[in-house]
């Protein structure tokens, strides 16, 4: 079986790359595509290599259960990123996923390399592409500064131009009872921005999206919050 040609689909996950947890949704990310697993661990580098392997190995892990070829692209700054060598690694994928860490870091080492350039050629060609919680933020065009939140926010790499993303949603929410009124909302007119819950995910896109998972995704507005439970569709801007 094969996909037609065009992009592939987007899934933005809010926590548990590579976990059995969430085998159910990497599966449904590879189906009908090539079973070749690509895995960026890229904005894990800042917490050092040891944090950066144990992604590699999660990674190895899960495409084993599911029965694909892992490829693990070692990207830990912007001349691994135009690395000729790692760049063909990218090409025939059939999922190319994006983990956790830093997502400013992963933003500003991808941004305008050939590696980046080749996956998006590669997802517009039919490959799926998923990046959670760092990852997730990072595709966007806003990424908010989770530590210091009243300082404004940093450009994504744009693959989605109109979203930005809350990772850990359930779990800030929990924690921090003023998380609204802690962030600088962008424009809602050009960002819709979505607070995704753990083990959950917004998958589709570029407009068009569907809430798979554990819990719900969020849709974040300077007046409040809208909750879309597993299963419900979501619009975003074009």
């Amino acid at each position: 079986m094969s996909v037609d040609q065009g992009p592939g689909p987007i899934a933005l996950v809010g926590s548990g790359e590579y976990l059995p947890q969430m085998a159910e949704l990497e599966a449904g990310l590879l189906a009908g595509r090539a079973p070749r697993y690509v895995q960026i661990a890229t904005a894990a580098v800042p917490d050092g290599p040891a944090v950066v392997e144990r992604w590699h190995q999660l990674g190895v892990a899960q495409a084993k259960r599911l029965g694909v070829e892992p490829v693990v692209v070692p990207v830990n700054d912007r001349a691994d990123a135009n690395n000729p060598e790692f760049v063909r690694m990218i090409a025939g994928a059939g999922l190319i996923y994006l983990s956790g860490g830093d997502p400013n870091y992963l933003a500003d080492t991808l941004r305008d390399t050939a590696l980046w350039k080749e996956i998006e050629t590669t997802w517009r060609g039919g490959a799926a592409i998923a990046g959670c919680s760092a990852g997730a933020m990072a595709l966007g065009s806003w990424i908010p500064s989770i530590r210091h939140p009243r300082k404004g926010s940093t450009t994504g790499l744009m693959l989605l131009e109109h979203v930005g993303v809350l990772p850990h949603f359930d779990a800030f929410a929990a924690r921090v009872p003023d998380l609204f009124t802690r962030f600088v909302l962008p424009d809602e007119s050009s960002i819709t921005v979505f607070g995704i819950d753990e083990q959950t995910a917004l998958v589709g896109g570029p407009k068009e999206w569907t809430v798979q998972g554990r819990r719900s995704v969020w849709r974040l507005t300077s007046s409040g919050r809208e909750e879309f439970p597993t299963g419900a569709s979501v619009t975003t801007l074009g």
